[in-house]
């Protein structure tokens, strides 16, 4: 006989605690149940039910036995459901937690494109600029960028991003350019004003060294395109990823401020919560992400 069978009218008799209700959740006759758990027990050369005429239970054996074959059906079932999903299409609603920025800048361009490719999803695009708890909150997906530090999330690396000191050369031939991360303390900073980690620039120097610039800001808001603009129109310097300084850098309205100091990289990351097999309307827009980003270098935005 098939072991999966012999394993699973075994451990069903265990879950219903006897023959009849076994076979009834199996669909299959009692006679064809205890033939299946004969046919185990013989092939094992032991016990796994005591049998009195009220109750059926596991031996020790049986019991020990019982914990492993519950795995093996439990991986055997997940292995099903993973080709079924496999090969069934993308559909139903797929909630997206996305970072402001990446979101409006870079996102929602492309957005129509996978609608129009899948036209049995609908998405549901939150912008936030926290992190969002994937379960609790309801979310298939996440854009998250930095190092990724949540064991309990598969990820997937998109792209990267650089983090430069940029301003416009208006800014710059009017105040002069900072030669120093030690300079930026004599500039008119632009800040974003999200959370209070955000008032606090860390900045690697050419030794390699870490270092924190603070300063009052001379303008702060909570959207880094507005953020780009007051630096395109000469208010100060910003700190911003390429994805959004990279075009008005491209056409010289802003520049590196220190060409000196080496890039911050950002690796950008769409993370799902973790399971033995992922929802087909999941896999379908990584795999966009990848397609429409995931050839792009640091500073190739």
């Amino acid at each position: 006989m098939d072991r999966l069978t012999e394993m699973e009218a075994f451990a069903t008799v265990v879950d219903q605690g006897g023959f009849t209700d076994a076979a009834r959740k199996m669909g299959i006759s009692k006679s064809a149940v205890s033939k299946h758990v004969a046919s185990l027990e013989a092939r094992l050369g032991a016990r796994l039910l005591n049998r009195t005429t009220r109750r059926v239970s596991p031996t020790d054996i049986g019991l020990a036995y019982y914990d492993r074959a519950r795995r093996v059906l439990n991986d055997a079932g997940e292995a099903d459901n993973l080709v079924a999903a496999m090969q069934s299409a993308p559909l139903g609603i797929l909630r997206i937690a996305v970072p402001t920025d990446f979101g409006a800048a870079q996102l929602s361009p492309v957005l129509g494109e996978f609608l129009n490719r899948y036209p049995e999803v609908s998405v549901n695009m939150v912008l936030k600029n926290r992190y969002v708890e994937m379960i609790s909150e309801g979310f298939d997906l996440a854009i998250r960028m930095g190092e990724m530090d949540d064991s309990s999330l598969r990820a997937r690396k998109i792209c990267e991003a650089t983090q430069r000191l940029i301003a416009s050369p208006t800014y710059l031939e009017r105040e002069g350019r900072p030669t120093r991360i030690d300079d930026l303390s004599n500039h008119r900073l632009l800040y974003y004003s999200h959370n209070a980690a955000s008032s606090v620039w860390r900045i690697t120097a050419p030794s390699g060294e870490v270092r924190q610039v603070r300063s009052s800001s001379w303008f702060s808001i909570n959207d880094g395109q507005s953020l780009l603009n007051a630096a395109i129109s000469g208010l100060g310097i910003a700190y911003l990823p390429s994805f959004l300084y990279a075009p008005a850098m491209k056409e010289n309205l802003v520049q590196d401020v220190i060409p000196d100091l080496p890039p911050e990289i950002q690796s950008i990351y769409a993370v799902y919560p973790s399971g033995r097999y992922t929802q087909p309307k999941v896999r379908a827009v990584i795999d966009f992400l990848l397609e429409k980003f995931g050839n792009r270098t640091a500073d190739d935005w």
